[in-house]
């Protein structure tokens, strides 16, 4: 299987266009116009009743302490851990391609609604929460379920480019096994695709929000 994005290359920055934020003049950051890049993925094999996206960031500091924070910069040697940005389960076999800004286009305050995407899709098609969800959580103006796509937004002051990893899954089974109406995790997804996946096939972009390596 074969998956590639005609919105950026493997591996080339993805445009801010499809990111949360964006590098800002006066800085440091502002809301960008946050749409899903386009994937498209052939050579698809026998056998497939469905498919999953999951997008994740494995670059994300694992210590807040250094974040956002002016006059400093996130180590590069610190440990990392994944933030995931997009779970999409349950879509059918025929899929072929996933158009740009079809899933998110803007920013939305307190995150979009889920389970079910807002545009018309077949039935049973389930976004998961993304990592905005924790990353917001007590925030008075932003907080709450983020459902579906929210692009790259990096520590503006992180000593690293952050990579964006988007895995299309073909799957033996046309529903995952999960309860129907549990607020789906990157994490429960990837365990819940365990002894399904028939193919898969992933494309990377990457990100910065530092002007020194932007």
């Amino acid at each position: 299987m074969k998956l590639i994005s005609t919105s950026f290359a493997n591996n080339a920055p993805i445009p801010a266009e499809f990111a949360f934020g964006t590098i800002a003049d006066p800085g440091p950051v502002a809301l960008s116009a946050n749409r899903n890049p386009h994937l498209a993925w052939t050579d698809v094999p026998d056998g497939v009743l469905s498919f999953a996206v999951v997008c994740h960031d494995p670059d994300v500091p694992s210590r807040p302490d250094d974040v956002n924070q002016a006059g400093r910069e996130v180590p590069e040697d610190l440990p990392r851990v994944d933030f995931f940005h997009w779970v999409l389960i349950n879509l059918p076999a025929g899929t072929r391609e996933i158009a740009a800004g079809s899933h998110s286009h803007g920013v939305t305050p307190r995150g979009k609604k889920g389970p079910q995407p807002e545009l018309p899709v077949a039935a049973g098609v389930r976004h998961g929460l993304n990592d905005y969800t924790g990353w917001f959580a007590g925030d008075a103006d932003m907080g709450g379920d983020y459902y579906g796509y929210d692009g790259p937004c990096p520590p503006w002051n992180d000593s690293i480019v952050h990579r964006y990893i988007f895995t299309v899954y073909a799957l033996d089974v046309p529903r995952l096994e999960v309860a129907e109406h549990h607020p789906l995790t990157g994490a429960q997804v990837l365990a819940a695709l365990e002894g399904r996946v028939v193919a898969s096939a992933a494309v990377c972009g990457t990100y910065t929000l530092n002007r020194r390596l932007a």
